[in-house]
């Protein structure tokens, strides 16, 4: 038992005969640890892709809210009314009235 440790760790397993097999064994398990990292390195991107975008996303959100929000206060017909007092313009005294037109048959 002691023995095949001491083999194992001083590589034997890997200059034998028949070692071949374990070198195919070895190649095949490095390139799929290597394919692992790879696809990891490849999902952390994404990741952080995904991350940038939500945070411009929200940005954009804000943003827009903002706009709505100055666009609200400038159609407000007070505001209006200020904004047009200085061409001398002011809201009527009078409220309007419906005009019916009757079509005589």
């Amino acid at each position: 038992m002691k023995q095949s440790i001491y083999d194992i760790l001083k590589g034997k397993f890997l200059i034998k005969d028949d070692a071949v097999k374990n070198w195919r064994f070895i190649v095949f398990a490095s390139f799929l640890a290597l394919i692992m990292i790879a696809s990891s390195h490849w999902a952390d991107e994404k990741v952080h892709k995904i991350a940038k975008l939500n945070d411009e996303v929200k940005e954009l959100k804000s943003q827009f809210v903002d706009a709505r929000t100055t666009l609200q206060q400038l159609k407000l017909e007070s505001h209006i009314t200020e904004k047009v007092s200085a061409r001398g313009l002011a809201p009527s005294e009078n409220p309007p009235k419906k005009i019916r037109v009757t079509t005589q048959e």
